[in-house]
């Protein structure tokens, strides 16, 4: 049976709206929670991003829900050994209940230091060899590394957790797949993809978890949950690699003029309607994912939680 999350928007809320909305996704019967790791948000209008790793610490004072990234990129702006040390306090603080998502990111994020973003085949390679790195230092051990794209010398890690670290890897494409399937303890991907699942099933990931997840507007004016999608998250509808290679939300917005409201509502779960909420978390369950993630765009979070609290959840489980 699928277990639902809830997907925290670090690009749309502030710390405390997130932890808030931990616990309203708590109490409404959600299982697990996902979290986005930017430094930026898409566009301006979206208008937050804070530091993924200080609201997790008060996530996991806040509610009892594990969390995960969604995702992490430990490649570039930020060294995978010190990611490899949040990582590790975040799941002591969480009691075990951290899983490390993480991809290989976007130059939106990652290109901030001046660093060049490099095409799609070395960030593979760079995200499989952060890996690395990373597993040793979870042990606890000293770690010495001399790689390809990274030097670690003498470092350790004293606060590790009793269990190792599950790290899922993201993948949009038979490339990244193929590497989550020969190197991670889960999948990400975010389209209800049947064919990608069995590629992961096949390559190598067997029973490991496959999450997924969606966003939706819940509210009861369709129209206006329409123009809401299409104000905040347009950009989730532009084609191609053009969200891993722009690199300002400034470039994003003018790209966005490309994407109509008609294209959103086409494409995005938008108003009230139960059976269209079902129907979208259901084509990932279809398409044989373990954990499966929503996201509220509008602004009525205590609507959504209560709608999905007594209509959706319920009516999901019963499905099952």
């Amino acid at each position: 049976m699928p277990e639902y999350g809830y997907f925290l928007s670090c690009e749309q809320y502030g710390p405390a709206e997130l932890i808030e909305q931990a616990r309203m996704a708590e109490q409404a019967g959600f299982q697990h929670l996902w979290i986005s790791d930017h430094y930026h948000p898409w566009n301006d209008e979206q208008g937050q991003s804070p530091f993924v790793w200080s609201v997790i610490g008060a996530l996991s004072e806040a509610v009892s829900l594990p969390v995960g990234t969604a995702v992490t990129c430990p490649t570039v702006r930020t060294h995978p050994a010190v990611v490899a040390q949040a990582a590790a306090t975040a799941a002591v603080m969480a009691d075990g209940g951290f899983r490390l998502g993480v991809g290989t990111g976007e130059a939106l994020n990652e290109h901030i230091l001046g660093d060049p973003w490099p095409p799609a085949h070395v960030r593979l390679e760079m995200l499989e060899e952060a890996v690395q790195v990373m597993r040793r230092l979870f042990t606890g051990e000293e770690v010495n590394h001399h790689g390809t794209h990274y030097t670690v010398e003498n470092a350790r890690l004293y606060t590790v957790p009793d269990e190792p670290i599950p790290i899922d890897i993201s993948g949009f494409g038979p490339a990244a797949t193929k590497l989550a399937a020969r190197v991670g303890d889960g999948y990400i991907t975010m389209m209800p993809d049947a064919s990608m699942v069995e590629q992961y099933r096949k390559g190598g990931g067997g029973a490991k978890p496959v999450s997924g997840g969606t966003k939706v507007c819940y509210g009861t004016d369709r129209d206006e949950c329409v123009r809401t999608v299409h104000r905040l998250w347009a950009n989730e509808l532009l084609p191609g690699e053009l969200g891993q290679v722009l690199p300002s939300p400034k470039h994003f917005e003018q790209v966005q003029t490309l994407v109509t409201e008609d294209m959103v509502r086409e494409n995005r779960v938008c108003g009230d309607d139960v059976d269209a909420h079902v129907a979208e978390l259901r084509r990932f369950a279809d398409a044989g994912f373990d954990r499966i993630y929503v996201n509220q765009i509008g602004p009525d979070l205590r609507g959504f939680f209560d709608f999905y609290r007594t209509k959706v959840l319920p009516q999901l489980q019963q499905a099952e």
